[in-house]
């Protein structure tokens, strides 16, 4: 008798001659159990993602009505709103020089416009108004190109950012030509980049305090330009309301956008 002619193993299906009887059942239960392990990572994952879609949309901080109004109806400033980014130019001119502001978490980047209003109308920069993927610069993995791309004519850029949205303009600075932050830091170091840099903070803020500030500061060129407007708070920097966490400004919204308007215009100017 051959080999092909012996009997199956005990425990072997006769046609196929695989484990059938009993040894079959720890590689069942085995599969069972990877497939169940399998499964619970793959909902866990669906419901991380959803969780974090359903949160980046809850709490979201929209503009104050009357400071918006009053950029809309301001007819120096020509705006152009796009699924990238919200573009306010100076009316009736070619801008030399621009600015890509990017927004704090969760902040409407509508809330932004008065406060830079005065950059547009006074001093001839185009800023773009960024809107992160999910209300959240932290998610926003579009390069500087999709922002500048929207006024092609301008020809120095800067890249800015409000809070969190500082930090990631900090990652995009290299491709820029200066760097302004707004009540916010680096968390990537720059110190040896050559960059020209603009610091503006708020003496109020309870967020970026101005003992992070400082934390953060080695990671700025050693010429970096740090202001502190005095009374200045955390959401003195846009028109959303109070912010969880901040102190109350005593700073009056008309007088800080003033004064960035003097102190980020003219840094904006000397890079043009």
């Amino acid at each position: 008798m051959n080999a092909r002619d012996a009997d199956p193993a005990p425990d072997a299906d006769p046609a196929t001659g695989t484990p059938s009887g009993p040894a079959a059942k720890p590689r069942r239960r085995g599969l069972r159990v990877l497939w169940w392990i399998l499964g619970s990572i793959g909902a866990l994952i669906v419901l991380a993602v959803v969780g974090i879609l359903i949160w980046s949309q809850v709490g979201v901080m929209g503009a104050e009505a009357d400071p918006l109004a009053e950029v809309k109806a301001n007819p120096d400033i020509e705006i152009t709103d796009t699924d990238a980014g919200i573009v306010l130019s100076p009316a009736g001119e070619s801008a030399d020089v621009g600015l890509v502001y990017i927004p704090g978490a969760k902040v409407d980047p509508w809330a932004y416009a008065y406060k830079v209003s005065g950059l547009v109308a006074e001093d001839g920069v185009t800023v773009v108004i960024t809107k992160p993927w999910l209300n959240l610069a932290f998610f926003d993995v579009r390069p500087l190109s999709t922002f500048t791309g929207l006024a092609p004519d301008v020809d120095t850029w800067l890249v800015g950012g409000h809070s969190l949205g500082g930090v990631r303009a900090c990652q995009l600075a290299t491709d820029a030509d200066g760097l302004a932050l707004f009540g916010s830091y680096c968390s990537n170091d720059l110190s040896e980049s050559g960059l020209p840099v603009i610091s503006v903070s708020g003496s109020e803020d309870g967020l970026s305090t101005p003992e992070k500030i400082a934390d953060a500061r080695h990671l700025l060129p050693e010429d970096a330009e740090m202001h502190e407007i005095e009374g200045a708070s955390h959401s003195s920097f846009g028109d959303y309301g109070l912010q969880a966490g901040d102190n109350t400004p005593t700073i009056s919204d008309e007088d800080m956008r003033d004064q960035l308007t003097e102190l980020v215009g003219a840094f904006a100017l000397a890079q043009g």
